[in-house]
């Protein structure tokens, strides 16, 4: 897969891939991601970013992630408020049904202990954590958290996965001269940290246990 995105990537000159990730798209991709997690946001932005690092004005890479930024809080707090009408309505609702669909409710018990250790900046660390955000933000819905809490919380979660994602970009784009590689090179980074984490946690669901 990722060898036929560098195939179709290198056969664009530089202007026109520079011009395929623009910042109305990045938006646009970011915030549809936090609502419907099935677009890779973490590998738009770190290609964004690469784009960005060899484009010649020194503000690219901040407009990247000012947007970037901007369209997860965006849809993080579009998807709580969501949520919370499921959570005061007595039918419940088919956003807050999705959330409880793609969290593990031991992952969920785990985040709301946390949550209670630790208030809202648990929410930073599960933006920065593969596959940590929904179940974070299931835990904050049952746990009745208040939209201002969460938004004080999401903030500096967005601003930080943002950073993360846009310095795997920059990476990307410094080793490789031409932009397409340094594309190949992010997204392929950026999967492979999202399923690492996940792979190790069903090996771990498959080991033996041994009796003590």
């Amino acid at each position: 897969m990722v060898g036929q995105l560098g195939d179709v990537v290198r056969q664009l000159p530089p202007e026109s891939t520079q011009q395929a990730v623009g910042l109305p798209s990045l938006f646009l991709l970011v915030a549809l991601g936090a609502l419907v997690p099935v677009v890779p946001t973490g590998a738009v932005v770190s290609t964004a970013a690469v784009v960005a690092f060899h484009q010649t004005s020194p503000l690219s890479l901040l407009f990247v992630f000012l947007t970037a930024s901007a369209a997860a809080f965006i849809g993080d707090v579009s998807l709580y408020w969501l949520g919370r009408r499921g959570v005061r309505s007595k039918n419940g609702s088919r956003w807050l049904a999705a959330l409880r669909e793609r969290a593990a409710p031991e992952r969920v018990e785990q985040a709301g202990q946390k949550l209670s250790e630790h208030g809202v900046t648990v929410l930073v660390l599960s933006r920065l954590v593969p596959a940590g955000r929904i179940p974070v933000m299931l835990a904050c819905l049952l746990a009745e958290m208040r939209m201002g809490d969460f938004v004080r919380g999401d903030v500096p979660a967005c601003l930080a996965w943002a950073a993360t994602y846009g310095v795997i970009g920059i990476v990307g784009g410094s080793l490789f001269a031409q932009p397409w590689q340094g594309v190949v090179a992010a997204i392929a980074l950026t999967l492979l940290l999202s399923g690492v984490p996940a792979l190790w946690r069903k090996v771990r669901g498959h080991r033996p246990r041994h009796a003590g």
